[in-house]
């Protein structure tokens, strides 16, 4: 890391909080048993980050679309779905999220998928976990699973969203 990436990385530091949005898409959870939910929030607000928005939504392409415009227009420079990375008939959710993206960060899952492979083996090629910047929002599709969750947000969201963020919004 050269001396300007230290640079980059401190005055996104000094930002401060990120405000932020999960959506749990799934067509059976509630906030009650929101596990990975509850995860992504705790996690972003233990790290000082304001979670202004958290919903659960069927896994319906037009319900994703419509709450994560809403999220976008409403400020949220980070937006977290759950659920719906599967390849499953219901399995929706990156192809509503992938119609909206501006730009993709294509490394986002293929870092997750190898970061997966070492905790459940060839299992990890049905996740779809993409990630990428809609209207200046930063958006991470992740599967429903806990595990998942936990895995994205530990070794790869959390250590670099400042400086993610700082990249959507600088001029």
């Amino acid at each position: 890391m050269g001396h300007q990436d230290h640079e980059q990385r401190a005055q996104a530091e000094r930002d401060g909080p990120i405000r932020c949005a999960i959506l749990t898409i799934s067509d059976t959870r509630t906030l009650e048993n929101d596990t990975s939910g509850s995860t992504i929030k705790t996690a972003l607000s233990a790290a000082g980050h304001d979670v202004v928005r958290y919903g659960i939504v069927r896994d319906e392409p037009e319900e994703i679309v419509a709450l994560v415009r809403s999220y976008a227009a409403e400020g949220c420079k980070l937006i977290i779905t759950n659920g719906g990375t599967g390849i499953a008939r219901r399995d929706s959710t990156v192809d509503a999220i992938e119609a909206l993206l501006e730009k993709r960060l294509p490394g986002f899952g293929e870092l997750f998928r190898m970061l997966s492979y070492a905790d459940i083996g060839a299992a990890a090629m049905l996740s779809r976990a993409t990630a990428g910047v809609y209207r200046g929002a930063l958006i991470f599709c992740l599967p429903g699973s806990t595990p998942a969750v936990q895995l994205a947000l530990e070794q790869l969201l959390l250590p670099q969203l400042a400086h993610l963020v700082w990249e959507t919004v600088r001029a």
